[in-house]
């Protein structure tokens, strides 16, 4: 495999991951993370996609054979988000638990999309790989608009509930808009402004959580 079948598809799934992860840092700047730790919490949601990934290969080679269930099915959705959500979640925990940069309640939501990106960046690169030179630009576009945008908002719920003890909640929210949002790319395979929709919808939601929370921080 030439060196650029490897490289493009790299830089091109890092690309969206990393302009979401500067713009959703600009919900920080007045006590901006050290550059140190938003790098290591990335690295770490890289690691959480694969460790997802690997679950996910192994309840569909147990579980779905046993019952039958295949990956169009409504609750393949629902398992698989919720795997991811519950993935990024217990890395992000384990990561920043107790850390002194830990000390504003945003920080949660921060950290939280930071990984999300982490993930995403992964999966792009992954996905884009699979595809032909001559699309895969634009799916690298569709997906900074959707599946990269989706894994960031999805964490950024979790986030902003886990900063307020009620993490089941954010868990809940998360695979809710995970799973519809993946279930509609499917259904409606060549009209995805659907799921778009549904994204930008939550976006709403996620900014005014940024702006509850940065006021019980001032």
């Amino acid at each position: 495999m030439a060196i650029n079948q490897i490289l493009i598809p790299v830089a091109l799934g890092f690309l969206p991951a990393i302009a979401w992860l500067i713009f959703f840092s600009l919900e920080d700047r007045m006590h901006p993370e050290p550059k140190k730790m938003i790098l290591k919490v990335f690295l770490v949601g890289i690691i959480s996609a694969l460790a997802a990934a690997a679950i996910q290969i192994i309840i569909q080679d147990t579980a779905f054979t046993y019952y039958g269930i295949r990956d169009t099915d409504k609750i393949s959705f629902i398992i698989f988000a919720t795997i991811e959500e519950l993935v990024k979640f217990a890395a992000v925990y384990l990561t920043i638990k107790g850390s002194k940069y830990l000390d504003e309640p945003v920080d949660f939501m921060i950290y939280m999309i930071t990984a999300a990106l982490g993930f995403a960046a992964i999966e792009n690169s992954l996905f884009l790989s699979q595809k032909s030179s001559e699309i895969v630009l634009e799916i690298m576009v569709l997906r900074a608009v959707g599946a990269t945008l989706l894994h960031a908002l999805a964490s950024g719920f979790v986030g902003f509930y886990w900063s307020r003890r009620k993490i089941v909640i954010g868990l809940l929210m998360a695979a809710v808009l995970h799973s519809g949002f993946n279930y509609l790319i499917l259904k409606f395979n060549e009209a995805p402004v659907y799921a778009t929709a549904i994204l930008i919808f939550a976006s709403f939601f996620l900014f005014y959580d940024f702006d509850i929370i940065k006021e019980g921080d001032e």
